[in-house]
């Protein structure tokens, strides 16, 4: 279809995976297919209980193939999301439950799974973390399965994509997802649904594929054939573009190859200022599988990684022993490179085993992280032990999540020795003594940072909390995300305060937030002074090259005009416009600096 055959359609989404690509939609139709319905004769109950288990235990077959299949070609990390689904299919919370509304209800096994999966959804409605909230859809693509398979329908059908495709589906299981980026023959994803923790964004991001997900009704709005240029860094999908929009982001897609190349070529190279400020560049990560693109791209080490992913769509927590695997793999695969491994960030509702469900009124600032460890001990020195262990083999930073106060901190130490001690009693091999930090991302924990970083071994500036936290706003609620900005004067004042409590203390000082990656903050970082940024495998060169162009000097001097402004929207101006003046010849500067991003985007 020629681009200038209809009027441009412009959609936007969440930029889940860099890059730019333009090519045809290929619609893929996974729509979920209509329930039947039926009322049951006593007689009917017993052998519809049959065909359920015949339905679980074919569609458990299938998925063993699948992760076997996935494996061979992908690795095991993927894998893990199946072994995942099959462990839902033979959950009491799904399987009983289904049973007891045959029995008592008289329903068509159908129905009653797509009744049980619905009800097992809004369990996770009240889930503050953006990770397991995406893993309503896992509990979906299980439903499906069994559906299809009770309806004798076909299940994981072949699909052939054509060519440097753009695929757009409404979801995609994780399965497909895996499979169709490994064929080479899909230049993009596009999903109605969707986060930065999907399955389709983790895929995508691991195989370097451009992806958007959450575009609303993209699937129903672009047709077949459509011409489709799409950006996965900023949302951004345009359906038939016109030849100048073509152009532009062809060009864009040019300079993100160049930039690439750039990558692989300088990625020895360190993040140096004019003036010789040295900055280290960490990669953030959960799966396994995503260290290979860190290392490709320049990452020095592990700023953050979230252990999170090991509580999966589980019923039981994981063993000691899956913990220390995990950890010993990535420890490992780093080389000695410094990796620095959060502890659970859990809330009460993300955990496996716990059956009683209740809301709480506010969740983000509920029994979560450090405050859910301290009051489950157990699950806690499960993961510290697992962590004493595994620091044997590699360079093992480890870090404590939404610490508030000093004795918060001094508790979780008091954890991490005395597991030290157990484990020396029981004669197993413990590493050295490991620095031990914390998340600062709450506004006490600023507030106090004089103190923390008395007993601290390091500092990591967690933004996404402390800017919401700060704010006063939910930046998952869109009423009000158009107020989270990475640069109102009282965040700049409150990174200036941790930044300057770890200098006095003598101590290093690392972000892992989303600012860290955004090349439009590099040059107010630079000149705050923090010794390490965090950021996915793509962010890297980009933040490299611009801080390899200025010395910390100059940026300086720019945060302190910055900081004489008053409003957030007058910061970001004055920041974008110096931007535009310095790197206006960077092939691979952020989008965002051309000032053509879509009005009332926050970054960051």
């Amino acid at each position: 279809m020629s681009s200038q055959a209809t009027p441009t359609l412009r959609l936007m989404g969440i930029g889940a995976s860099p890059g730019v690509a333009v090519g045809h939609a290929f619609i893929l139709d996974r729509k979920r297919i209509r329930t039947p319905k039926l009322r049951l004769a006593e007689a009917e109950v017993e052998p519809e209980r049959m065909r359920m288990k015949t339905a679980v235990d074919l569609s458990d077959r299938q998925l063993a193939e699948l992760k076997d299949q996935i494996t061979r070609t992908e690795g095991s990390d993927h894998a893990l999301i199946l072994e995942a689904h099959r462990l839902m299919l033979h959950d009491p919370m799904l399987v009983d439950a289904v049973n007891q509304l045959i029995v008592e209800d008289r329903i068509n096994a159908e129905w009653a799974v797509r009744r049980v999966a619905r009800k097992i959804k809004h369990l996770f409605d009240n889930i503050p973390d953006e990770y397991f909230r995406e893993r309503r859809s896992d509990v979906d693509y299980v439903a499906d399965r069994i559906i299809r398979n009770l309806m004798g329908q076909v299940v994981d059908e072949e699909v052939e994509v054509p060519a440097e495709a753009i695929v757009v589906a409404h979801d995609l299981p994780p399965a497909d997802a895996a499979m169709m980026a490994r064929s080479g023959r899909v230049a993009g994803f596009v999903t109605d649904l969707g986060g930065q923790t999907s399955h389709t964004a983790i895929v995508a991001r691991a195989r370097e594929t451009p992806a958007v997900v959450g575009a609303g009704r993209a699937s129903e709005q672009i047709s077949p054939g459509d011409l489709v240029a799409m950006d996965g860094t900023r949302g951004i999908i345009l359906v038939n573009p016109t030849e100048e929009q073509l152009q532009s982001f062809r060009e864009e897609q040019r300079r993100h190859q160049e930039a690439e190349q750039v990558a692989l070529a300088t990625k020895d190279l360190e993040a140096i200022s004019t003036d010789s400020f040295r900055i280290r560049l960490n990669g953030n990560m959960e799966f396994l599988e995503e260290i290979p693109s860190l290392l490709a791209h320049g990452a020095e080490g592990i700023g953050l990684y979230r252990t999170e992913f090991m509580f999966l769509d589980r019923k039981t927590a994981p063993t000691e022993e899956e913990h220390y695997r995990a950890y010993r793999q990535v420890l490992e695969a780093m080389g000695g490179r410094p990796v620095t491994i959060r502890t659970l960030d859990l809330g009460g509702d993300k955990v496996p085993g716990k059956t009683k469900h209740e809301k709480e009124p506010n969740p983000a600032m509920g029994l979560r992280a450090i405050r859910y460890c301290l009051s489950n001990r157990e699950l806690f020195r499960t993961q510290l032990r697992a962590l004493l262990r595994a620091s044997v083999h590699g360079n093992l930073r480890l870090m404590f999540p939404l610490i508030c106060g000093v004795s918060e901190l001094r508790e979780a130490r008091s954890e991490l020795e005395a597991c030290r001690t157990e484990l020396g009693r029981a004669g197993l091999p413990v590493g050295k003594r490991f620095p031990v930090g914390i998340m600062v991302e709450t506004p006490s924990a600023a507030i106090i940072a004089d103190r923390l970083a008395q007993e601290a071994d390091f500092f990591s500036v967690g933004t996404n909390d402390l800017i919401q936290y700060s704010l006063a706003i939910d930046r998952q609620n869109r009423e009000v995300a158009y107020l989270y900005r990475p640069l109102h004067l009282s965040v700049l004042r409150m990174l200036e305060t941790i930044v300057g409590a770890a200098k006095a203390a003598n101590i290093p000082v690392s972000m892992c937030g989303e600012m860290a990656g955004d090349p439009l903050y590099t040059l107010v970082l630079l000149a705050l002074g923090f010794d390490e940024l965090s950021m996915t495998s793509g962010q890297i060169p980009a933040v490299k090259r611009f801080i390899r162009r200025v010395s910390r000097v100059d940026a300086a001097e720019l945060l302190r005009e910055a900081m004489e402004l008053t409003t957030a929207e007058e910061i970001e101006r004055f920041m974008r416009t110096e931007m535009d003046r310095r790197f206006v010849d960077t092939p691979d500067r952020a989008p965002e600096l051309t000032g053509d991003a879509p009005s009332g985007r926050t970054t960051g």
